[in-house]
């Protein structure tokens, strides 16, 4: 065998072995979904859905784990997401006062207007949360209209 095959075919090797190893690392397993303890009360169903598809996955005690996120290291790179979507505002735990619920509205506002939210990398494994323009407004709408004051 030449060389450059006898190098790539070890670099396969130890990568495989690398990918192996880290299946052990329990970090990203543990996909718990705690309950659900107040939710905000949505102005329709329209608005709840919009929310519910491109937001909860991170932003709810709901999200729906797939297969994917049981290996790793995309299970490490998920769970990271999701700890820290939820602990910046969470749907499912809902304890906003009117005031602060206003606020959190004009935060959801510039964040899917400025194109941060939801994230690129989740646009694409996820059809549902790729938001038209208006689609876009509508979920805007709808949060102002059940959120704001």
């Amino acid at each position: 065998m030449s060389r450059p095959l006898v190098a790539v075919l070890w670099l396969v090797a130890a990568g495989a072995v690398v990918f192996a190893a880290i299946q052990i690392v329990p970090y990203g397993r543990a996909h718990e979904n705690p309950p659900v303890t107040a939710a905000p009360a949505w102005d329709s169903p329209r608005t709840e859905g919009l929310v519910r598809g491109a937001c909860y996955d991170c932003h709810s005690n709901e999200t729906r784990w797939p297969w994917y996120s049981y290996i790793a290291p995309a299970s490490w790179l998920l769970t990271r997401d999701v700890d820290e979507g939820r602990e910046a505002m969470n749907f499912s735990e809902w304890d906003f006062t009117p005031e602060e619920a206003a606020l959190v509205a004009v935060a959801i506002e510039e964040v899917v207007r400025d194109g941060e939210m939801p994230p690129r990398e989740y646009r694409l494994m996820h059809s549902g949360a790729r938001l038209s323009e208006a689609e876009q407004q509508e979920l805007i709408d709808g949060v102002q209209a059940s959120l704001g004051e």
